[in-house]
């Protein structure tokens, strides 16, 4: 009789060893693949972005978006110290409440910057699109309406050759748009994953044993 293990001692056991097992995804510990993936991604949308760049300096800043990019690979490290952190049940230490709460913001940021992205990059394509394209000199002018004698105008400077507004940087803006898409759906899962873990799981608390004995079981 004085051997049996309580269950209330094997049920702490198996809930000390819960936690880090719940805290997976595809054999790695969260978040580790969504850190990879918003570093792949953010990574590719700033050296897109600064491709983009290279065909005229007359491109504004949010037709090439390497400011977007860059700040997915912040959000990706955040992810990293993240994934470094011991994790322990309930938050118990002030830091690792400050990096989740830091990193949940951060990718809910990430999906509002990606969609405003897209938008930008969906409407310079449409635009693009629609350009009736000269070449003078070194630059290259571009109108919507080349019959209108006051039709706006778009001078892209250092630009010798129009087919590389009218062609590449099309390709671009619907490459930006991809991936972009792709880090709003990463961001989001991430940032859902976090809210999930700190508000859709509850304690209940079950009675065994004795009456002044709990056991609360995570369901």
């Amino acid at each position: 009789m004085g051997s049996e293990k309580s269950p209330v001692a094997s049920g702490g056991g198996e809930r000390q060893a819960r936690p880090e097992d719940s805290h997976t995804c595809c054999g790695c510990r969260f978040p580790l693949l969504i850190a990879l993936l918003q570093l792949l991604l953010g990574s590719s949308t700033a050296i897109m972005a600064f491709f983009m760049a290279s065909i005229s300096p007359s491109l504004l800043a949010r037709e090439t978006p390497h400011w977007a990019g860059i700040i997915l690979c912040v959000v990706s490290i955040v992810g990293f110290v993240l994934y470094c952190i011991t994790y322990l049940p309930d938050e118990r230490t002030s830091m690792q409440f400050i990096i989740k709460l830091l990193y949940f913001l951060l990718c809910s940021v990430g999906v509002v910057i990606s969609i405003l992205v897209i938008a930008f990059q969906g409407h310079h394509y449409s635009l693009t699109n629609g350009f009736a394209c000269r070449e003078m000199g070194e630059n290259c002018v571009c109108t919507l309406e080349p019959e209108d004698p006051i039709a706006r105008t778009f001078t892209y400077v250092e630009v010798s050759n129009c087919s590389a507004i009218t062609s590449t940087l099309m390709l671009y803006y619907l490459l930006q748009m991809v991936l972009n898409l792709a880090q709003a759906i990463v961001c989001m899962v991430g940032a859902f994953i976090m809210w999930k873990h700190r508000y859709q799981v509850f304690f209940v608390g079950l009675q065994m044993g004795s009456p002044t004995s709990q056991h609360w079981q995570k369901v």
